[in-house]
C-alpha cells in the first residue's frame, strides 16, 4: 500500500511540475522542460524514501532497491510520455 501511495505522490508531483511549467512558460515547451526537471527531483525523493525504509523501517538495501526502481520508474515513464507528447504539440 505504501508503494502505491508513493507512486501516486510522484504522479501528483509530476502534475505540479507540469502545471508550474505552464505557469512560467505558457507553452508546451515550458511544460516539457518542467517534466524533464521532474526526473532528477523525483530520483532524489525516491532515494530518500529508500533511505527511510533502510534506516528506520528495518529493511535491507537488497530488499528496498527493487522498490526504489519501481517507485522511480512509474512516474519517470509518465514524465517521458508527457515530454514526448508535449514535444509533438
Amino acid at each position: 500500500m505504501h508503494v502505491l501511495m508513493v507512486i501516486g505522490g510522484g504522479l501528483v508531483l509530476l502534475g505540479v511540475f507540469v502545471l508550474f511549467g505552464w505557469l512560467w512558460g505558457a507553452s508546451a515547451a515550458g511544460m516539457a522542460l518542467a517534466a524533464k526537471v521532474f526526473v532528477p527531483a523525483w530520483l532524489l525523493l525516491a532515494a530518500v524514501n529508500m533511505w527511510v525504509g533502510v534506516a528506520h523501517a528495518g529493511y535491507s538495501t537488497r530488499e528496498e532497491f527493487p522498490i526504489l526502481l519501481l517507485v522511480f520508474a512509474v512516474p519517470t515513464i509518465a514524465a517521458g510520455i508527457a515530454v514526448w507528447r508535449l514535444s509533438q504539440a
